[in-house]
């Protein structure tokens, strides 16, 4: 394989930041793959910074966005994942915050609700444990899924299940 030169890999770079939000992890990964040095490497991070074209405050409010509307997390996997990258816990905070309350709750209310469609259990008590473990695995806090769930089952009070056949 040919070696790429520092400022070939500063273009590149400067294109693969283009395309979409990058962290600094992502960027770097791309850089090692390419097989320059890590003085190299940090070089091109410093310029990348300096141009811009890599904002961890911005990516992560993009991520979170995108997390939240696409993935359907919650933030405590949000959280994670931006932990995983490398996102400074200042950032991670700040753009957490900048979750909108009404749409998260929105998001895992209907989230709920379509998973109950599919989820049996002996009773509504073992539902609602399925449901609330679901709502954890998808990184949503236990009191919020848990007021979501109370609210919604209180609200539909069998509803669905005296039109189910069993």
């Amino acid at each position: 394989m040919k070696q790429i030169s520092e400022s070939e890999m500063l273009h590149r770079a400067a294109a693969y930041c283009s395309a979409s939000e990058r962290c600094i992890q992502d960027v770097e990964k791309k850089i090692k793959a390419a097989g320059l040095t890590g003085e190299e490497s940090d070089r091109i991070v410093v310029r990348l910074l300096e141009e811009r074209f890599i904002d961890e405050s911005r990516f992560a409010r993009y991520f979170v966005n995108d997390k939240l509307r696409f993935n359907k997390w919650g933030r405590i996997k949000i959280n994670y994942e931006m932990q995983r990258k490398g996102i400074p816990s200042d950032i991670r905070s700040e753009a957490l915050a900048g979750i909108d309350e009404q749409e998260y709750q929105s998001i895992l209310l209907s989230l709920l609700k379509s998973k109950k469609k599919s989820t049996r259990g002996k009773d509504d008590r073992d539902v609602y444990t399925k449901l609330l473990r679901f709502a954890a695995g998808r990184g949503f806090e236990t009191k919020d899924a848990g007021r979501c769930l109370k609210q919604f089952f209180n609200s539909s009070s069998n509803e669905e299940y005296d039109n189910d056949d069993y």
